[in-house]
């Protein structure tokens, strides 16, 4: 499963909608805090303010230096959450030792929490009813519906429970209809419980450490790696992408797979909280997009 190649069919139905609104006046508008100097967080949000500019979104990056206070966070917080220009906020994590990044995310307003991450949209997303919800968890639904990979049914193993991914992701696949097991690293017989699975999804990023070779697939089955390792100063995933794709039908390379996703669906959610915070029309329906294209042609 190609992220890349879905990426760019999205963003490009995401920029021709931003266009429209700046047409009519209706500007979402990005604004990133960084805490600190972190390389990769300096990184990621690189890439994300690009992809912005690519989609004709407004975009800037607020940088705290590390020994910031905890109320002096919720202070820029509670700025930007009044401030009308600025459609959505997303808090770069992690934060430097000292600061709670649960009070923080929870100090974002809910109708311009991008990251999706605030207690509000978490609690929407098990009532089936939420609309910003993170990234990488509705990333990952895109490609399946994308490649139509079924889900209702289907048993999907998820190894990973953290908030940004592993939960918020059990919750959609289980809103979709699938039976989930959920793993980590008190999980017994891992490999046994893998190999029964219609759909795996993994994110450890502990490449050599944790490795997901052919034998803990089930033939025919999805693999979508969301891991991240540096191996030799080469990005890795938690997947032998090699031996996986010899009994898997879909795997996502790394890079290339999940990564292009995240991005483009933070787009979506700037996109989609400005229209609902201007009350106007989102004009994008994933679903469509998902049931009538595949890449396979």
């Amino acid at each position: 499963m190609d992220g890349r190649v879905v990426a760019r069919t999205v963003r490009s139905k995401i920029a021709e909608r931003v266009k429209a609104l700046n047409a009519a006046n209706v500007r979402p508008n990005l604004v990133t805090i960084l805490v600190g100097d972190n390389p990769a967080s300096k990184t990621y949000l690189r890439n994300k303010h690009q992809a912005c500019l690519d989609a004709s979104m407004e975009s800037r990056n607020v940088e705290l230096p590390a020994d910031t206070s905890q109320a002096k966070l919720i202070d820029l917080i509670h700025d930007l959450n009044e401030g009308s220009s600025v459609t959505g906020i997303l808090l770069q994590l992690p934060l430097p030792k000292g600061l709670d990044e649960t009070e923080a995310v929870s100090t974002i307003a809910p109708e311009k929490d991008v990251d999706g991450l605030h207690p509000y949209n978490l609690g929407l997303l098990t009532q089936k009813a939420a609309k910003l919800v993170p990234c990488t968890p509705s990333g990952i639904m895109v490609l399946l519906r994308y490649y139509h990979v079924g889900i209702a049914g289907k048993h999907a193993v998820v190894i990973n429970r953290s908030k940004l991914v592993g939960r918020p992701l059990s919750q959609l696949l289980l809103n979709n209809d699938a039976t989930v097991t959920v793993c980590h690293s008190k999980t017994q017989r891992l490999q046994e419980i893998c190999r029964q699975a219609d759909m795996l999804i993994t994110g450890i990023g502990r490449r050599p450490e944790f490795t997901v070779g052919s034998d803990m697939i089930k033939r025919g089955a999805t693999v979508v790696d969301v891991g991240t390792s540096s191996v030799g100063g080469k990005l890795m995933g938690d997947v032998d992408f090699d031996s996986a794709i010899k009994v898997a039908d879909y795997v996502t390379p790394v890079p290339g797979g999940v990564g292009p996703m995240t991005i483009t669906m933070l787009l979506y959610n700037t996109l989609l909280a400005a229209c609902m915070q201007n009350k106007v029309e989102l004009g994008l329906d994933l679903n469509e997009l998902e049931s009538s294209e595949s890449s396979r042609s």
